[in-house]
């Protein structure tokens, strides 16, 4: 790379890089929770049909109730089939013909897959290649190829994010489109790029930006050689420009750095597409960017979406027998939290999905429907399928939408206007759900990340126990929260769920510390505490600044071989009060022992809590069975006041409350099993939107295999 191109880059990088965008000043009048009607609609593209059918599209669409496209999103090469040429009457037929039909678009930016002219030009942009699906170790849930380097045309989304020739021809097709359109009376909003994760590949462009990065941030190598230990091994820095690329480093504090970084460079790259939209878009129109679903920690979700107006989410899920509201909810539940507004939902499963055809697993008779009000149900104002039609060639020949290949009327179509038909009549009574929930699960990318280079084990990591906590929580019908470390607002939450906080400052420890005086409850995994937010283990007693409020100190911690039967049974687990993978040699100061390891060598404390102000910390210091820690949570959940009937339904019945635009109370009671099963309901006095029967405090409700009732009180 030549000298005066990294100097370009830099400079009109270096304010992004540096500190990631906090959202952008332009007044936007579009609000995700004051919105009319439930959306509720698929992707669409005409240009993927074997022929003209869009007429016939629209007709079907119009017939069955679809109320929104989305379009746009993965088609620059039909946008601009060559280097300046830019077409856009295919699209115009298709905004106006929905614009007739009165179908609300949703219009998305190409950036995710560039023109072969392009790579023919730059060749360089392009950063990866597939490689293999691995096998599906048992799950009916898809896999896909792992990406590596070199770079090589065919993949999506395998570009350099810092090449400048990239960023010149994304930044010239977004301002061509969204200039062009920006007027239709059809477009409601803008998806910019699609499901946007870093490559995390060291192109001289990204080593270029880092080291400048690290030159504003901490001044001198000394200083990292400080923080990140570089004496170890011998591996000082002595001048800036000798600092080693990412590429076989091993240093944790390094690859914490690094990561943080390409969270930075994701972040910048969606707030300059946002920028740009703004610079066109009408005030009632929206902002949005599509996460594939859970949580992750390759990206800063939080900061990504502080430049939307409104948060997207692609939350696929297992079917047949193997359906809940788990993962459906997960996703949910993050992405309402992202900005504590309403969600889309940009993509869902219509019939089976897969890369190939190894998960073909259509949805049972009603399984669709229940899905479409158990994302509602979380607060989401929208569900859009992937996609209209299933497609006959490509990649995803066998992620089919709600047509098969066949194009025509089908079950999962007649289902799917079964639904539209409900929600055009009650859709303005469920949207803009409102929470106020209690409790919260707290989330640290840095924590995943960093205990990712030093895992205890090759099961379980950071995000094993996020999603154990988050499944306890819905076994136990009470929906939470996410929110990240350091939110200044956890006073809001009666009770926090902590996974291994493993990489964290004192600062942050000392606010969850201040948060457990103050009245709070946590609960607390193993690891927690243990190094700072450099990845660099304290030399101070573990667990470092959360000493007082746990009530504990350990040096020494041990892996287990074999999981450990635990000692009493305080929560009444049974054969599943056990721990397991790792175990901390607790010395309790204050805290009591609730629970001990059944080991003649190491009979030490598994499980503590600790009274601290007027609040209290439990901290497991193993990894507990999910039975195990679902009852830990009840009984915590159980001291906060914050349990009640919900907890006394049957297992199948799970249900989500919140409250309506008009200000009345909602209580959803979805049935995930293929048996009628009776619920008793405890709230007010009320009726089913669906069905319109009054219903009755102290009542049964009776819901069918796959179905559902939605409460609403008087």
């Amino acid at each position: 790379m030549c000298n005066w191109t990294r100097t370009a880059l830099v400079s009109l990088l270096l304010p992004l890089i540096t500190v990631a965008a906090d959202g952008l000043a332009q007044e936007k009048k579009f609000a995700a929770d004051q919105m009319d009607t439930i959306l509720y609609g698929v992707a669409y593209y005409p240009e993927y049909m074997p022929d003209d059918r869009l007429d016939k599209d629209i007709e079907m669409m119009k017939a069955a109730g679809i109320t929104v496209v989305r379009v746009g999103e993965s088609t620059w090469s039909s946008w601009e089939p060559r280097d300046g040429d830019f077409q856009f009457a295919w699209m115009q037929r298709v905004l106006d013909r929905m614009q007739q039909a009165d179908i609300k678009v949703i219009l998305g930016t190409p950036t995710y897959s560039i023109p072969t002219w392009l790579y023919k030009e730059h060749p360089e942009i392009l950063v990866t290649h597939a490689g293999i699906a691995p096998p599906l170790n048992g799950s009916v849930y898809p896999t896909y190829p792992s990406s590596s380097a070199p770079g090589a045309y065919g993949p999506r989304q395998n570009y350099d994010f810092l090449n400048p020739y990239f960023r010149q021809y994304a930044d010239r097709i977004i301002r061509q489109i969204v200039s062009h359109f920006n007027n239709h009376p059809a477009v409601i909003g803008y998806q910019i790029d699609n499901e946007t994760f870093p490559t995390g590949v060291p192109t001289p462009y990204m080593n270029a930006a880092f080291l400048q990065r690290l030159k504003l941030k901490y001044k001198t190598p000394e200083t990292i050689n400080k923080i990140w230990g570089l004496s170890y091994w011998g591996q000082l820095v002595d001048n800036w420009d000798d600092l080693p690329p990412r590429d076989g480093i091993l240093n944790p504090g390094y690859k914490l750095e690094w990561e943080n970084f390409q969270h930075d460079v994701v972040t910048d790259y969606l707030a300059a597409q946002a920028k740009i939209v703004n610079e066109y878009k009408r005030p009632d129109q929206f902002i949005t960017q599509d996460f594939s679903g859970g949580v992750h920690a390759n990206i800063d979700q939080w900061a990504i979406a502080r430049n939307l107006d409104v948060v997207a989410e692609n939350p696929y899920f297992e079917t047949q027998n193997r359906l809940n509201g788990r993962s459906i909810w997960l996703s949910g539940d993050l992405a309402r939290s992202l900005k504590m507004a309403n969600y889309l939902v940009t993509e869902t499963n219509a019939q089976a999905i897969g890369w190939d055809s190894r998960t073909q697993y259509p949805q049972y008779p009603g399984q669709l429907r229940l899905v479409v009000y158990t994302h509602l149900a979380a607060g989401a104002n929208m569900v859009e399928y992937w996609h209209w039609h299933s497609l006959h060639y490509g990649q995803e020949t066998y992620w089919k939408g709600v047509l098969s290949h066949d194009l025509l009327p089908n079950r999962t179509y007649a289902e799917v206007t079964r639904v539209a038909a409900e929600l055009k009549k009650i859709g303005a009574q469920l949207v803009n759900l409102r929470k106020d929930n209690k409790v919260a699960i707290l989330v640290s990318t840095d924590s995943a990340n960093a205990l990712s280079y030093m895992p205890v084990s090759d099961r379980v990591n950071y995000m094993t126990v996020l999603q154990q906590m988050h499944n306890s929580l819905y076994d136990l019908n009470l929906e939470p929260d996410f929110v990240r470390v350091g939110d200044p607002n956890l006073a809001r939450y009666r009770v926090l769920l902590v996974p291994p906080l493993y990489s964290a400052s004192d600062r942050e420890l000392q606010q969850l510390a201040d948060y457990v005086k103050s009245g709070g409850q946590v609960v607390m995994s193993f690891k927690s505490g243990f190094t700072n937010e450099f990845s660099t283990v304290r030399d101070v007693m573990a667990p470092g600044p959360l000493r007082a409020a746990a009530g504990f100190h350990y040096q020494e911690f041990s892996n287990l071989a074999e999981p450990e039967k635990l000692t009493p049974d305080p929560y009444k687990a049974g054969d599943q009060n056990l721990g397991s993978v790792w175990q901390e040699f607790l010395i309790p100061d204050t805290a009591d022992a609730l629970s001990w390891f059944d080991d003649p060598y190491w009979h030490l404390p598994a499980i503590t809590r600790n009274q601290y102000g007027s609040g209290s910390l439990i901290y497991e210091a193993t990894y507990v069975t999910d039975v195990l820690q679902r009852e830990v949570i009840r009984d915590v959940l159980s001291h906060a006041g914050l349990t009640g009937p919900d907890q006394n339904l049957p297992d199948a019945v799970k249900i989500r409350h919140g409250r309506n635009s008009q200000g009345k109370a909602l209580h959803y009671y979805l049935n995930f099993s293929g048996k009628e099963q009776t619920a008793s309901y405890s709230y007010g006095d009320g009726s089913d939107l669906l069905t319109t029967n009054a219903v009755f405090k102290g009542g049964a409700l009776k819901i069918k295999p796959w179905d559902l009732a939605i409460i609403e009180e008087r």
